[in-house]
């Protein structure tokens, strides 16, 4: 029997090229993995969260654009009403590890709770300057309603009047302007006139999410 040099060769190029092939698949993939798990991991230390400030903490300023100034104790709101403004103020904390960027909300006149779809972001009110909270700090969020002839000013002044529970929806996001996260705040009347605040739900806008 006469031995095919030729083909042997091309046989153990071929056979050569399919290991170098595999091993290269493998080098990619694992660096495709190890990218991810970066990238998880850099996402993960640049996430806000949001919760209520805690009781014992210092009271927070709030200005508003113009002039008007609210006082808002430790985990507790304001709600002010005149003929033409209504002023809302909320103590909050971050207890992510990056920094929050406050930019939208919307007002809810009942309380809300237990599982729901994601609030639609392009339904919340922008506020007029982005409120910034530093991971592990605590801070503020504010909003008003400044035109008496829209449904909403009628519907949260009655709810505030009648000191009935109600919900807010904040919406802020990372420093870079990613991981938008919508946290929905309960603000419940106590026995002494104060609003209470609770968290009852976050929802991920930009990645999945686990609930």
């Amino acid at each position: 029997m006469v031995t095919d040099w030729a083909t042997v060769s091309e046989l153990g190029t071929a056979a050569g090229t399919l290991v170098l092939a595999v091993a290269t698949f493998a080098a990619v993939r694992s660096s495709n993995r190890s990218a991810r798990l970066a990238e998880r991991a850099l996402l993960a230390g640049l996430r806000p969260l949001l919760l209520p400030s805690r009781l014992e903490d210092p009271p927070e300023k709030v200005g508003f654009q113009d002039d008007h100034w609210l006082r808002v104790p430790g985990g507790m709101a304001i709600a002010e009403i005149t003929d033409t403004v209504i002023y809302l103020g909320m103590a909050v904390r971050n207890v992510g590890t990056g920094l929050a960027v406050l930019n939208g909300w919307r007002f809810h006149p009942e309380r809300l709770s237990g599982p729901a779809p994601a609030p639609d972001p392009d339904l919340f009110r922008r506020l007029n300057r982005d409120l910034y909270i530093p991971a592990g700090d605590r801070g503020f969020w504010q909003g008003a309603f400044r035109d008496p002839t829209e449904p909403d000013f009628a519907l949260a002044r009655d709810a505030i009047v009648a000191a009935s529970v109600f919900s807010i929806d904040v919406l802020y996001g990372d420093g870079e302007g990613g991981q938008r996260t919508i946290t929905r705040f309960s603000v419940i009347e106590s026995r002494d006139g104060n609003w209470i605040t609770a968290v009852s739900h976050h929802w991920n806008l930009d990645r999945p999410d686990p609930r």
